[in-house]
């Protein structure tokens, strides 16, 4: 696999480096200039480009959404530059992000501008995130701790919610079913009236899922979501907004026999902008993010309910061409009812106290981006971020940049505090990370092509010990390359990347366990009167499941194909057919306890087969 994998990327590189010459030998429909150059604001907390954010830098737009109908988010975010999904299983199952090798509580989850995280596991929960409750997804690679604090080692995802965009209200309607028994429906309203904006949605999954071991029993899950949002401007300029997004469901999954979980995942917040001159800009955001799961299994169960309560201050200042932010943030994290959960921390709760500045100079055809941040946690003391960037327009077409940043990861509650003896260590430091990134991208009118190369060093890496308790011992070092290109023309639409990784670890010179080093993803759609047809290609080599290498889980590549079909105004229907090969993938492997030889057993963590979805669509 690894052979045939070098050699399919080498040619996958060839093809991508050959799509300007193609592109430039075609003519057709003119995308817009944000379907192939977006503004993103995630990258600098404001909008820019992706050409001027300095960033390596995807964006999942309402059309990628729409085209791809997922049944998952993290079959969205798979193979997409620099980022690697695994999974115990499909459908609701735990998966973690890794984003340029770094590992899921070392990368910031956001939704519309709220961090969602577990306060004991520092990690958030992808796989309870219904991906019909977003429409839109930026992902921004490279340390952002100078602007996001803790744990923005590998970069931060921010997911966006649907608004209200045009006069009238604009209602949408999905009802879908498919493989395993599954149950899809949707319905929102949204639009502008005046100078007020809403949306409200809501949505439910249903699934009888499939094994998640060989020879195992079906696993379910369900999942309910809700959202609401409401925003207006006043004639000043002024702007008040309120969002709420909650999901509430369960999951099966194997634990030496049957095992459930129940959770909830939210995130809600206030927010007022005001417009104090024509030049000064100041916005304050009351937050909070839940993260609660109740897990009963045959040997343990546990109850934790976590919240993270937020407020910040931000200010931004433009001088001409020039851009200063200023702001402050203060965040607790608090881990509920010891007497509810069952399990004693010495510390639940602790606060983060910060304040950060960055600049946006534009001196033409050099730009700056430069930023500095002081963090106060409670737990682990002070850390100060920061980062620079640097970018050249060669010419019209043409930027190239190159940066340095710091970030940290912050011990998580587990980490610290988990009761269990011998489990934790109260004196751990945070991890702490230099990156340094060189990159070039070229920006035409109906497509583009961006090259980044990068390293990042990790200094206290948290690990576990031989007796599984977390020591600061380790340090990483992880140089990885990213190419990705886009193409709109005559109807097609051609999205491709390709990562190479290598994170390594120092002490011992393994492969740090369950990266994978290659990746490569296509995804390709065709218009053809009423019909849209596609399908995307996502292939990876092998990986290790264990940080001393030993055990090897094989490369693997699968196919997904999609139909859409608007018969009738405002109505459509869409098909997808994923994994059409019927391919058995590991990325995982779990551990049971043999009571004949008291030894610890691995097992496949097995994802999902052949599935195919339908479903009936009303509104744009």
């Amino acid at each position: 696999m690894s052979y045939r994998f070098h050699s399919t990327a080498t040619l996958a590189a060839f093809a991508m480096a050959a799509l300007p010459m193609a592109v430039q030998a075609q003519s057709g429909v003119q995308p817009t200039a944000n379907t192939l150059n977006p503004v993103v604001v995630t990258a600098a907390l404001a909008p820019l480009t992706a050409n001027e954010s300095l960033s390596s830098v995807t964006v999942l737009d309402e059309a990628t959404f729409r085209r791809q109908d997922p049944t998952s988010l993290t079959d969205l975010l798979r193979g997409q530059p620099g980022v690697d999904i695994t999974g115990n299983g499909s459908f609701g199952k735990q998966s973690s992000l890794f984003m340029r090798g770094t590992g899921s509580n070392a990368n910031v989850l956001m939704i519309d501008g709220i961090r969602l995280k577990s306060a004991t596991s520092g990690a958030p929960a992808w796989e309870f995130l219904d991906p019909r409750m977003f429409d839109r997804a930026e992902i921004v690679r490279g340390p952002r701790g100078s602007l996001y604090g803790a744990d923005a080692i590998g970069g931060v995802i921010q997911l966006f919610t649907p608004q209200g965009k045009e006069d009238g209200p604009q209602p949408r309607i999905s009802v879908g079913s498919g493989s395993f028994n599954t149950q899809r429906l949707s319905a929102g309203i949204s639009g502008k009236e005046g100078g007020t904006r809403y949306s409200f949605a809501s949505s439910y999954f249903d699934t009888d899922g499939q094994p998640v071991r060989r020879g195992g029993d079906d696993k379910g899950h369900d999942n309910t979501s809700g959202l609401v949002q409401l925003s207006h401007t006043f004639e000043g300029g002024g702007e008040v907004g309120v969002l709420a997004l909650r999901a509430k469901g369960s999951t099966e999954f194997d634990a030496s026999g049957p095992a459930n979980d129940d959770f909830v995942q939210q995130v809600a917040g206030v927010y007022a902008e005001l417009p104090v001159t024509e030049q000064w800009t100041s916005r304050f955001t009351l937050s909070e993010a839940r993260d609660e799961r109740e897990t009963v299994a045959p040997t343990y169960s546990s109850l934790f309910e976590t919240r993270t309560r937020t407020a910040q201050w931000l200010n931004t200042l433009t001088l001409g061409h020039h851009e200063l932010s200023l702001g402050a943030e203060y965040a607790e994290d608090d881990l509920g009812d010891s007497e509810t959960s069952g399990l004693s921390f010495d510390e639940d709760r602790r606060y983060n106290r910060a304040v950060f500045a960055q600049g946006l100079l534009d001196f033409a055809p050099l730009t700056t981006q430069l930023s500095l941040r002081h963090d106060h946690n409670q737990a682990f003391g002070d850390e100060l971020t920061g980062s620079l960037a640097l970018g050249y327009a060669l010419d019209e077409h043409h930027t190239a940049r190159l940066s340095y940043g710091t970030a940290f990861r912050a011990p998580t509650f587990n980490e610290l505090y988990f009761p269990f003896v011998g489990s934790s260590n109260p004196d751990l430091k945070a991890e702490t990370s230099e990156s340094v990134e060189m990159g070039i991208r070229g920006q035409y009118t109906n497509w583009f092509w961006d090259f980044a190369a990068y390293q990042t060093d990790v200094d206290d890496l948290i690990a576990l010990d031989a007796t599984f308790r977390p020591v600061n011992v380790d340090k990483a070092r992880i140089r990885g390359a990213e190419l990705s290109a886009g193409v709109e023309i005559d109807k097609w639409t051609l999205a491709a990347a390709l990562t190479y990784t290598d994170p390594e670890d120092r002490k011992t010179g393994t492969q740090l366990a369950r990266r994978a080093s290659h990746s490569l993803r296509f995804d390709l759609d065709r218009e053809v009167g009423d019909l849209t047809l596609g399908g995307s290609w996502i292939a990876q080599n092998h990986r290790y499941n264990d940080a001393a290498n030993q055990q090897q889980l094989p490369g693997y590549g699968i196919v997904n194909l999609r139909a859409g079909w608007q018969f009738a105004p405002m109505w459509s229907l869409r098909a997808t057919l994923e994994n059409v090969t019927d391919k058995t993938y590991i990325t995982a492997l779990g551990t049971e306890f043999d009571p004949v030889t008291f030894a610890s057993m691995p097992f496949d963590y097995i994802n999902a087969g052949r599935a195919g979805f339908l479903s009936v669509h009303f509104g744009q």
